[in-house]
């Protein structure tokens, strides 16, 4: 970073802010204060342009029409292109998680260009909604524990090969490719279907962020008992031991 304040971005709470995504960035804040980070956050609507010095930029999920107006905006702004360009650090859900694909299937039914940050194409899939509690086991090269989380989407995603799966299924749909896998990311950017808020059932996502964004390798720990219950519960809720 250039300076001494960690500069956390949550994009368009006016169009993409679905099932709580919102507790993300809160989470995301609230563990840097408890580390005494000096942290600042901006809310950009999407009538604003996105800055493009920011450290880690948090984007939720939203409805078809307000994704399609996201991703024109998007596109149109460059803003957050140019700040991956520039090292941030980028988490999505839903809604978010396609935009920042190459492509996927917008409120008209016609394909929608994404911002090409991550090798994904989405597609609307043919049956059933995904709709429920997801378990999964995160990719180990991140090191971290299960991810729990609640999905409600019809689209389908296809990783290539620029990008890795995010999470590999227990229980779920993820992605909707029948492969077993959930989300995608790549060095500085990641996506996922879960909502929850997912920070919130999964803690250790925001100190995944935060570590990518300080260029360290771990940070001085914090009392999680709130959100081990949670998780405790989630896990079993989707009918799985903790």
């Amino acid at each position: 970073m250039s300076d001494s304040s960690l500069r956390l971005v949550w994009v368009y709470p006016d169009l993409l802010s679905t099932y709580g995504d919102q507790g993300n960035a809160l989470v995301v804040e609230r563990r840097a204060r408890q580390r005494r980070l000096n942290v600042s956050r901006v809310d950009v609507r999407s009538d604003q342009p996105i800055p493009t010095s920011g450290d880690i930029y948090l984007i939720g999920g939203g409805e078809d029409r307000p994704q399609r107006l996201a991703a024109e905006r998007l596109r149109r702004d460059g803003g957050l292109n140019r700040a991956v360009a520039n090292g941030a650090i980028v988490f999505s859900v839903c809604a978010g998680y396609q935009i920042l694909g190459h492509e996927f299937v917008n409120d008209l039914g016609r394909p929608e260009q994404g911002l090409g940050l991550l090798d994904v194409v989405s597609v609307r899939g043919d049956g059933e909604r995904c709709v429920g509690d997801v378990l999964a086991d995160i990719d180990p090269r991140l090191g971290l524990p299960p991810l729990t989380g609640f999905e409600n989407h019809q689209g389908i995603t296809h990783v290539g090969p620029n990008a890795r799966p995010l999470a590999t299924l227990r229980t779920g749909k993820g992605n909707g490719t029948g492969d077993g896998t959930e989300g995608a990311y790549n060095d500085t950017v990641f996506g996922t279907y879960m909502h929850g808020p997912v920070m919130a059932r999964n803690p250790q996502i925001a100190d995944l962020l935060l570590k990518l964004a300080l260029d360290v390798n771990a940070l001085p720990p914090v009392d999680d008992q709130w959100y081990e219950a949670l998780r405790t519960e989630r896990i079993a809720a989707a009918g799985q031991p903790a």
